[in-house]
């Protein structure tokens, strides 16, 4: 239905624009250098920039959005005024800026930039005074280097204009006569022959991104000004009528106003479609090509730190509004400045996630950019078409099916996927106007001449009257074909037309890729939303200690191939904001972007009746694509409401003459507020009427309800409306507030490792085993090494290549040698970054590492990046990383020197809080430096240490060890004679597991007993002597240090604990030491454990050797059964072995020793015996207790091992051999015990190398 819209006097939010500004020159204040600029004196005058000033705006001021003065100004004109002359090209520039408020919403500016004649006379005086200054000083350098023998010849003082000026003598007026002979340069000024031009800025503030009726609206603005012809009505009338009288089209409506040449369009989208977004994504994807748009997306989405470079203001905002606008249905939480004028270049340091934007001058390098932050920064050359990612970017969930759906896309409006400079479209002098006017869609029913003829005028229809109004302005305007003032053919109106109409079709299927994408992935979110709180206060107290999304449960049911990305995003603010406003949506309205995500993920579900696994489901292109570009059109095509007319203002006379090239003075007291009395507001034909459901649509730039603005307020430690504040202490103040936001996300960073290492986080969430604790892990210390480059380079002022944290190492390093400290040798502590010994692992060797140059050595070729990343991990292995940074940041002198004051670095009390979380995390155990980088070689340290009494006995054997691990085995390692301990190299063993240690049974003495190896392990190596081995396999387990201050020392023994052979022999023949529930119920927690082992996700399994050999294992546990109520033979000491039991089981039943039993001769009886046959002869000297291990591991490896726990209970001599309380002789315990043996045959064993050695079964 086509209407009239009525005048909205009322609130601004309803208002189509909020403020109407002019920034320009002040004449009364005069020309004020721009220092902060960045330009030299070098510079010719008339190429400097100079201070712009808000001329006027209007209104003053509105309740929901004050205007801000200094903002708003700096962002008309970020490089200040600009001055040309007659010479120069004189065509005006069209920009748009946005700024964000504290709740989140934004504003946005449309800027044109023109330029007009200097009519002053002071500001022309100065402009030839800074010439002449400039031109005085090069003379006078030029004469000072060209004759060295002229000491006393030197340049004026630039203290003042003035002074210069009344300073100047005869010798220096005749160098002024060059000044006349450069009337051909372009940079050079002679008022008595130039015409001095100087930039002014027009802008429009708006609610909604209206970008194109914005441009219209200024750019005819501007047109009026230059026409040799007085416009209809005063220019008064037509900003008063786009301030006040010109309100928001309702959703899903379009809205025609009138600018002074002419109708303008504006549309909204409706309540199922996407927001608002009218920047050409055409253009973005131009300049950039898909691949390179989709990895940019990808790291906006994982709140990388955006940066975009160009020559060209428009582009910056182009591409920076139609990233965020691809992120629907999420939000960008963090500082958003497209433009970055050079004030506010202190932003850079900005330790968070931000999206930003800078313009450079032509000719300028990125090398000139001084960087503090790369290791995570995505760096964005538009006019190269270049964009540069972050190391280790993931890639996007079906990234390569996305952009071949988005390149289709772009093929069928014409455009290349792979992108290229943006041209403008051709155009052919042959075709006249009425066949432009008939090629268009929107004139495809009407001829021209009939309308022109027409005088029926206001008696047509809406859309008819509407084409003939607008053809009747363009007539005016061009004369047909001729040009207008403004170097536009009627043609060129009508490709213009037709190209913002593609744009918006472009956009809205574009967009819609995207969105289908984002259903996709998280069609099921409100499954793991977690609703814990009762009310909204508790929510908001406890929100920090509460998880609202069930992370591990929703990971476990994607496709492993999107995990990688998945998991980093969860971790990001936007999708905590996103997740947090679905649980405040219990109490209060839902965000508007959220409210529609979800609306459309139920219709979604209506029409999808397809159950399809989310491991398994397939890629599906978009199917709303044309539906959505049919709506877009059709508000193109058709207005659906008009607003009310420019009219006359009641104005004094005199007031409003038109002078063209000049922006008249406006009348300030007809624009500073609506006049809602005068005459021509009685005279709208229909008023806006209020839609009962429209109270339920919030407006997307509008402010929610009193409970969300403390949500909104809560969550948002940043003041978005104070970064744009230059004053000194506003710049303080948001680098203190920057230092307060690193020590915060430390501590909730920490915190949330700890919770997830310690396995709290599961357990509060019900996941148990299911959560996927490796990726989580991964992702958390990812997000930590982040943390530390950006809190390392907050403030930096000296870096060497892209890492501020390893160039703050390399810094320190080579302090370190200048000063001449020597190097640390084993036995000390490692307080920097020389080398130094420490055991890593609950084992026997430990990894020599050199921190930073044992991190240089690595042949991975990694980035400076890469190497800081690499010392993180290492750190946090080794628990060192909170006392290797406390001891970088005690070198207070190159602290100073590499560091700004506001640097976080230099808050000493934040320093030490930061380094406090960070010291939290040696409660945990990590091996996340020997997990990623598996392909290094490194150094490994073995030592033994004898019993004291008997430690001669080292002098005289031949040891050898071999380590082993999960990926690989050092090989035999032979240890010297006389020396306790050995180093070697080899490549990354992973997560050691065993230890082979023997020795060659030679010498003097060929035996000895081993104290420890490292691990303690009190037993004998050698014939006639303990169990008679020559060869042990020990297990490995963690290194856990008791306290800070001996994190770092290495002390020759680990803590004494009991090995698995002293457990033994305390339980040796009684029935008393252990208890006989206490035995079963270890068997059935050592069985346990490995049926959990096999369920759990492939990168949380633990090492399968420790479940089987290891401290409460199987193989101990079964061994303690079978030693409950053995007859041991005391008479003379001598220790008894379940092994010698086992093989006189063997023996008896291979000389027939079967009477009084049930037993009979099989398979089971027959595998039993020749195992062990084939164990006895092995070639192998491991001693009884290695037997016994080794037959266990074989039998439950080949399914076994049930079997022949009955037959060990029913041969005549276990009668002979246990005691009656025994276990063995209990067939309830036996039965039991088999049982649960026989659940562990449906899982494949597979058994370390060092294990069956030997052994050909």
């Amino acid at each position: 239905m086509n209407g009239t819209a009525g005048s909205i006097t009322g609130a601004a939010s309803c208002r189509f624009a909020h403020y109407f500004v002019v920034c320009g020159v002040d004449t009364e204040t005069g020309l004020e250098p721009d220092y902060g600029a960045g330009e030299g004196f070098e510079q010719s005058p008339i190429r400097r920039s100079f201070k712009s000033k808000v001329l006027v705006h209007y209104p003053e001021n509105t309740d929901r959005n004050p205007f801000s003065k200094d903002a708003v100004n700096m962002l008309c004109m970020p490089r200040g005024l600009s001055f040309c002359t007659q010479a120069d090209r004189l065509d005006p520039q069209f920009h748009s800026f946005s700024m964000s408020f504290d709740d989140g919403a934004r504003a946005y500016g449309f800027v044109h930039t023109f330029y007009e004649e200097v009519t002053c006379a002071q500001i022309i005086t100065a402009m030839q005074t800074l010439f002449q200054m400039h031109h005085v000083e090069h003379h006078s350098a030029s004469s000072a280097s060209s004759s060295s023998s002229s000491s006393s010849a030197s340049s004026p003082s630039t203290s003042s204009m003035d002074s210069l000026v009344s300073s100047l003598d005869e010798s220096d007026a005749e160098s002024l006569v060059g000044v006349n002979s450069c009337l051909g340069c372009a940079s050079s000024f002679d008022p008595a022959r130039d015409t001095l031009y100087v930039s002014k800025a027009l802008c429009l503030l708006t609610p909604l991104p209206f970008l194109q009726a914005s441009r219209q609206f200024l750019s005819q603005l501007h047109q009026a000004v230059t026409s040799q012809t007085a416009p209809p009505l005063p220019l008064e009338s037509y900003i008063h009528n786009i301030l006040y009288e010109v309100p928001l089209p309702p959703p899903g409506r379009s809205l025609r106003f009138h600018g002074v040449q002419g109708p303008i369009l504006c549309q909204r989208p409706g309540p199922g479609e996407l927001p608002l977004g009218e920047y050409p994504l055409r253009e973005a994807f131009s300049l950039l090509g898909v691949d390179s748009m989709v990895q940019l997306l990808t790291c906006a989405l994982l709140e990388t730190q955006v940066l975009l470079y160009s020559q060209d203001y428009q582009r910056l905002m182009t591409v920076a509004e139609g990233i965020t606008t691809l992120l629907f249905p999420f939000q960008w939480q963090h500082i958003y400045l497209p433009i970055v004028s050079t004030p506010l270049n202190h932003l850079l340091d900005a330790p968070v996630p931000f999206l930003m934007g800078i313009q450079h001058r032509a000719g300028a390098q990125r090398s000139s950019l001084h960087l503090p932050h790369e290791a995570n920064l995505c760096f964005v050359d538009i006019d190269n078409h270049c964009v540069e990612v972050p190391e280790d970017l993931p890639l996007f969930p079906d990234q390569t099916e996305l952009v071949q759906e988005l390149s289709e896309v772009l093929l069928r409006f014409g455009l290349s996927p792979q992108g290229s400079a943006v041209t403008k479209p051709t155009t052919t002098t042959a075709a006249t106007t009425t066949a432009a006017a008939v090629t268009s869609p929107r004139l495809s029913s009407l001829v021209l001449e009939d309308l022109m003829e027409d005088r029926r005028n206001g008696n047509l229809g809406g859309e008819e009257l509407a084409v003939l109004e607008r053809l009747q302005a363009l007539a005016r305007r061009c004369g047909g074909d001729k040009t207008s003032d403004g170097g536009k053919t009627l043609r060129h109106v009508f490709e213009e037309e037709e190209e913002e109409m593609r744009d918006a079709k472009l956009n809205i299927q574009l967009r819609e890729v995207l969105s289908g994408r984002f259903a996709a992935m998280f069609g099921r979110y409100e499954e793991f939303v977690i609703h814990s709180a009762l009310d909204l206060d508790s929510w908001l107290s406890n929100r920090e200690g509460t998880a609202s999304f069930d992370k591990g449960s929703f990971l476990s049911v994607q496709s492993s191939t999107h995990l990688h990305f998945l998991s980093r995003f969860l971790e990001t603010s936007m999708f905590a904001s996103f997740v947090d406003g679905k649980v405040i949506s219990r109490w209060a309205d839902r965000e508007p972007l959220q409210q529609l995500f979800d609306s459309r993920l139920e219709r979604e579900r209506l029409y999808d009746t397809d159950e399809e696994d989310a491991h398994n489901c397939h890629y599906r292109k978009c199917t709303s694509l044309f539906e959505s570009a049919q709506a877009v059109e059709r508000r193109m095509l058709k207005a659906d409401h008009t607003a009310i007319h420019p009219h006359l203002l009641d104005m004094r006379i005199g007031q409003g003459l038109h002078q063209p090239g000049y922006f008249p003075k406006l009348q300030a007291d007809v624009l500073t507020q609506g006049q809602n009395s005068n005459k021509w507001s009685s005279r709208m034909t229909a008023s806006r009427r209020s839609d009962p459901k429209r109270s339920t649509v919030t407006e997307h730039s509008g402010v929610d309800n009193e409970q969300r603005q403390k949500h909104s307020f809560a969550r948002k430690n940043l003041r978005q409306s104070k970064l744009l504040d230059t004053l000194p202490q506003a710049v303080a103040q948001t680098h203190r507030e920057f230092v307060h936001g690193l020590l915060s996300e430390c501590r909730l960073k920490t915190k949330r490792m700890l919770m997830e290492r310690m396995g709290k986080e599961s357990v509060e969430l019900g996941q148990g085993e299911a959560n996927i604790t490796g990726l989580q892990e991964n992702t958390l210390i990812h997000g930590l090494c982040d943390l530390l480059e950006r809190t390392w380079g907050h403030g930096l002022q000296l870096k060497q290549g892209k890492s501020a944290l390893w160039s703050h190492l390399l810094h320190f390093q080579a302090a370190q040698g200048k000063a001449g400290t020597p190097a640390e040798s084993p036995g000390q502590r490692m307080i920097h970054l020389n080398s130094c010994f420490r055991p890593c692992f609950y084992c026997f060797c430990h990894i020599c590492c050199c921190s930073s140059r044992f991190i240089q050595t690595m042949s991975e070729g990694l980035s400076e990046v890469g190497q800081a990343r690499a010392w993180i991990h290492l750190a946090l292995e080794k628990k060192m990383l909170s006392q290797h940074l406390k001891e970088l940041l005690t070198h207070q002198e190159l602290l100073r020197k590499l560091y700004k004051p506001h640097a976080f670095l230099l808050c000493e009390e934040e320093r030490e809080q930061f380094l406090f979380h960070l010291l939290s995390l040696n409660t945990v155990d990590y091996l996340c430096f020997t997990r990623v980088f598996t392909s290094i070689n490194i150094p490994y340290r073995v030592v033994i240490v004898p019993m004291k009494k008997l430690s001669i006995a080292m002098a005289t054997v031949d040891p050898w060890v071999c380590v082993s691990g999960e990926m690989g085995d050092s090989g035999v390692r032979q240890i010297p004679k006389n020396t306790q301990e050995i180093f070697f190299q080899c490549k990354n063993l992973g997560r050691l597991s065993t230890l082979q240690l023997g020795q060659e049974n030679s010498g003097l003495l060929a035996k000895c007993l081993i104290d420890c190896v490292v691990v303690p392990c009190g037993r004998w190596l050698g014939k006639g002597v303990g169990d008679g081995s020559l060869e042990r396999v020990l297990i490995g387990q963690l290194v856990t240090p008791g306290a800070e201050e001996d994190a770092g020392r290495w002390t020759g023994t680990p803590p004494e604990l009991a090995s698995p052979s002293q457990t033994v022999r305390t339980v040796l023949g009684s029935l008393g030491s252990r208890s006989t529930v206490e035995v079963q119920e270890d068997m059935r927690e050592a069985a346990n454990n490995l049926v959990k082992h096999f369920h759990k996700p492939e990168q949380e399994k633990g090492n399968l050797t420790v479940l089987l050999c290891g401290e409460g294992g199987l193989v101990l546990s079964l061994e303690n059964f079978l030693l409950h109520g053995f007859k041991s033979n005391r008479l003379f000491q001598r220790n008894v072995f379940v092994w010698d039991f086992v093989v006189a089981v063997n023996t008896a039943d291979q000389m027939g020793d079967l009477h009084g039993s049930t037993l009979t001769k099989g398979p089971p009886v027959d595998s039993l015996c020749h195992y062990v046959n084939a164990i006895n002869v092995s070639p192998r000297n491991i001693g009884k207790e290695g037997k016994f291990q080794l037959f266990v591991c074989l039998g439950i490896r080949d399914r076994l091992l049930s079997q022949w726990l009955p037959l060990l209970a029913a041969f005549p001599l276990t009668a002979r051999t246990y005691e009656e309380g025994a276990l063995l002789r209990d067939r309830a315990a036996v039965h039991s015990l088999s049982r649960i043996l026989h659940t562990l045959n449906e899982f494949t064993i597979t058994l370390e190398a060092a294990l069956v050695k030997g052994v050909d079964l």
